[in-house]
């Protein structure tokens, strides 16, 4: 984005990689919880087999 009068939601289970960000950025990140590191997918393959339903749910 390239505008700092835009934002972004990014509901749940959407797969997203923030990275490559310039000098100025500011990265806010809002939440209804505290982090809790379990609630976290952080393989991709592992997403794809949640979001098809073929593994348990975290």
């Amino acid at each position: 984005m390239d505008n700092p009068a835009q934002g972004l939601i990014v509901e749940s289970m959407m797969w997203r990689e923030m990275y490559d960000f310039s000098e100025d950025c500011v990265l806010m990140v809002l939440a209804d919880a505290h982090y809790d590191e379990i609630d976290y997918v952080r393989d991709y393959k592992e997403f794809i087999e949640m979001c098809r339903g073929d593994s348990d749910e975290k």
